[in-house]
């Protein structure tokens, strides 16, 4: 049975501190937009389901460092406070874009205006406060301890979630075979990256029949391969004999195909990076 004792350095250590200037900021971000009640359809529902998701993990991450009971959980707590700090880097820097793009008006004026202001701010701040957890603890160089605290650990997170966003600008493409082969791939690294990532916190990866460096390496260089191909037909079927609407809104159909381009090849770079950090890691050995 776990005993609960106090480790002020949770606190007082340069991680702890950041992870809690991401709950204050996170807290006192969804509090003004909440009081403004200006957070209606997707785009406003995303942005509080990120401010308190956010908050809610991290403040639970904490209360478990202070009172010393994370070693009871049946998972690997480096790799996963590793996944979540990028995961939640990645959604509040996404948020600080998407809120005043999409919910702030123009001209924008009086103290509903004010507090959707101090509320983005305080969303682009609670960013730098989780990216400088993620640099904060990140694994040095030749430290495979915690896989997803590396920079090929914290890539499947960036990719898986790329992939979501992919996920969510999907439209028009059932009547083109190009465009269903695109979807196919992100289907299928998304699938295969969010089970790794999975596997890894769950302490899994230990239980497979094969080198798992070496699979790795295998799959990157396949996920790239495939991203490569979305890259070349995700354009030229979807915007052959396509021109952009004169009246095209941020829900147009052709707005979402240009946003899908360019997550595949941010997804796409980020694979081909992958594969080169892997591969250093498994046939390049740093002489002892």
């Amino acid at each position: 049975m776990a005993v609960a004792t106090v480790n002020l350095r949770a606190l007082t250590s340069w991680v702890g501190i950041a992870r809690l200037l991401a709950v204050l900021l996170s807290c006192l971000a969804f509090s003004l937009v909440a009081s403004t009640w200006s957070f209606g359809g997707p785009y406003g529902t995303w942005c509080m389901f990120t401010w308190c998701f956010c908050f809610a993990v991290t403040l639970l991450v904490l209360l478990l460092e202070l009172l010393e009971l994370y070693p009871a959980l049946p998972l690997s707590w480096d790799d996963f406070t590793s996944a979540f700090s990028m995961l939640a880097a990645l959604m509040i820097f996404t948020t600080s874009v998407v809120y005043p793009s999409t919910l702030i008006s123009s001209p924008c004026r009086g103290s509903v205006c004010a507090r959707q202001a101090v509320a983005t701010a305080a969303s682009c701040l609670c960013f730098l406060a989780y990216a400088l957890e993620v640099g904060l603890t990140r694994a040095k160089p030749g430290d495979i301890s915690s896989f997803l605290s590396t920079v090929p650990g914290l890539l499947k997170v960036f990719e898986a979630y790329v992939a979501c966003l992919i996920f969510s600008l999907l439209d028009g493409y059932a009547s083109k075979p190009g465009l269903q082969w695109c979807v196919a791939v992100y289907s299928i690294c998304f699938i295969i990256t969010f089970l790794i990532i999975i596997f890894t916190i769950g302490r899994c990866l230990s239980y497979m029949p094969f080198p798992l460096e070496k699979m790795l390496v295998g799959y990157n260089a396949l996920a790239f391969l495939m991203y490569l191909t979305a890259t070349i037909l995700w354009p030229l079927y979807s915007f052959k004999g396509y021109p952009r609407p004169s009246h095209c809104n941020k829900d147009c159909l052709w707005n979402k195909f240009l946003g899908v381009t360019f997550l595949t090849i941010f997804n796409l770079i980020a694979y081909l990076v992958d594969l080169v950090y892997s591969s250093r890691m498994v046939f390049i050995r740093t002489p002892t």
